[in-house]
């Protein structure tokens, strides 16, 4: 957390049955001893709490379950005929753990300790009480994201929000509704106490408005939606927009890894090479791609990375690119290339060399067989599990490839460093405007205001293309193809295609594995499982989401 580098951490051992550490190893940390935490949690390093709030968020933005798998524009690097049940929905079953859970819910812990001892134990001076209220509505906001993140896969959850002191075994869910119903209470009570300028790495307004818009815009779909949801969304998005341009820098610039923080980044999870593995820990470089360092000329400590997940994305996902469009280059790797002097058959390769191509449109047999004298060459049609028929009489056969699967990998979150599928240091972008623009977009459709959704799509697409007013209509399939281009890997692509009531639907458009043998039931799979853990802990009173 870049921010808060210069804020000293605590360890807090607290003499009742819980312990808490307020912030990890990547804050500098004093160490305290003979005190207890009755004398020791003061008004002057009480905001240590927070910070263990924020600590604690980073972890959910490097867990992503639940968030890519049975997509559109995500499917399983395997044979087509493979099963695998987050991503076809065969055999989906409750596990016994789950970090989606367990990370979101120690998230709402640590603020619900930040809360109660904000409240309960700090003695406050008058000077210091708006330090307080700014404290409390961090907490408050923090905790509505990880209730957010939690509606939107388990439906109704455990509204929890008591310090953990002791075991329970009496957790009982609240409905949906209701669920809703706290995110919504909390993000309101909490905007006016936040900041509309704070130290990077914290929550301001303007990030809440965009969560806000984003909670209001989820429930005008449901059942039990408000009558202005929609409205209430778009109004909150441009208030969170505020005017700020998104043309003042290119795509490619919002992801150049010297330009982190920058002012359309609303809200980041941040890392940082400080020397503590704790803070160099993100994992997004490693998503969607695939292990180079068995090509000739790839090290394994080359610029790309190694394979942290088992996903890739569709070919329909590549196909969404105009020839016109900037975040093309800025997203994937259409060209590998050597880090290192090796020898492949009759050809040396030296750094810089291509490796493997994967043109974007398909190339004649000439120009292929040329190429492949010299690389690897994947037509689009080719990005599949599987070895295309050798060409004759070239250095680079398919047969000799050594892996099975090839594909464009993911670009833009590549990381300067990195430790295998771990070790990273770049900032994981949680809320930025030009996915605001895209709520608004949603929203004033949804309220009937074509014109305003038409505005803040096209904005979007301008940045990306420079075809201003591109879009004359728009309906959610738009709108999803132009989140697709604009923030594939970013945001939960489940959620958003559930919201929409589009998620059957594009799975058995686009997905090849649910093409091929997919088994999605909606009465079952539009909610995720309960940890049969959680439903052991409380048996007499949590209860498991139908079908499972």
């Amino acid at each position: 957390m870049k921010t808060n580098k210069n804020i000293k951490s605590i360890v807090i051992i607290l003499a009742v049955a819980f312990c808490f550490i307020a912030c990890d190893d990547f804050i500098q940390e004093d160490a305290y001893s003979d005190i207890t935490s009755e004398t020791f949690i003061n008004e002057d390093n009480a905001d240590q709490l927070v910070i263990g709030v924020y600590t604690a968020t980073r972890a959910v933005y490097r867990n992503h379950g639940y968030k890519f798998a049975g997509t559109d524009i995500f499917t399983t690097k395997s044979e087509l005929f493979a099963f695998s049940s987050a991503n076809d929905y065969n055999n989906f079953i409750a596990p016994e753990t789950n970090g989606v859970w367990s990370v979101n819910y120690n998230v709402i812990a640590k603020a619900n300790t930040a809360i109660n001892r904000y409240e309960n134990q700090v003695n406050w001076s008058d000077t210091n009480l708006e330090a307080k209220a700014y404290g409390i509505a961090q907490a408050r906001a923090l905790r509505a994201l990880a209730f957010f993140n939690l509606v939107v896969q388990y439906g109704g959850v455990v509204l929890d929000l008591e310090e953990p002191l002791s075991i329970r075994n009496d957790y009982t869910r609240s409905t949906e509704e209701e669920t809703f119903s706290l995110i919504i209470s909390e993000l309101e009570a909490a905007i006016p106490d936040l900041e509309a300028d704070p130290e990077i790495g914290r929550l301001s307004i303007r990030a809440a408005k965009h969560l806000l818009s984003e909670v209001y815009l989820t429930r005008a779909y449901k059942t039990f939606a408000g009558t202005n949801d929609f409205q209430t969304a778009a109004d909150l998005a441009v208030e969170a927009i505020d005017g700020y341009d998104i043309r003042n820098q290119t795509f490619a610039e919002v992801f150049d890894y010297g330009n982190q923080i920058n002012d359309e980044i609303l809200f980041a999870a941040h890392w940082e090479n400080n020397g503590f593995d704790e803070d160099r820990n993100n994992n997004k470089h490693s998503l969607f791609m695939y292990n180079l360092f068995d090509l000739p000329g790839v090290s394994r400590s080359n610029q790309y990375g190694v394979q942290g997940d088992g996903l890739m994305m569709t070919p329909y996902f590549y196909s969404l690119f105009a020839d016109n469009d900037t975040r093309e280059d800025a997203t994937i790797h259409r060209v590998i290339y050597a880090d290192e002097d090796s020898a492949w058959e009759d050809d040396i390769i030296i750094p810089g060399d291509t490796v493997v191509y994967f043109p974007k449109e398909p190339i004649d047999i000439a120009e292929l067989t040329d190429k492949l004298d010299r690389y690897w060459v994947f037509q689009p049609d080719e990005y599949l599990w599987g070895k295309p028929d050798d060409i004759p009489d070239v250095n680079y056969t398919y047969s000799s490839n050594p892996y099975f699967i090839n594909f464009p990998i993911m670009k833009k979150f590549d990381d300067e460093i990195y430790n295998d599928q771990n070790g990273g240091a770049r900032d994981t972008f949680i809320f930025r405007i030009a996915e605001t623009h895209l709520l608004a977009a949603e929203a004033y459709l949804g309220a009937g205001n074509t014109t305003q959704a038409l505005f803040h799509i096209n904005r979007v697409r301008e940045r990306a293309t420079g075809d201003v007013d591109f879009y004359s209509t728009i309906n959610l399939d738009v709108i999803l193809e132009e989140r697709a281009l604009e923030l594939a890997g970013e945001t939960n692509r489940w959620a958003s295609l559930k919201r929409m009531g589009k998620l059957e639907e594009r799975i058995e458009l686009y997905n090849p594995h649910v093409v091929d043998h997919g088994a999605f039931d909606a009465s079952k799979h539009l909610l995720r499982p309960i940890p049969t853990r959680e439903i052991a802990l409380s048996p007499n009173t949590m209860d498991q989401n139908p079908n499972y």
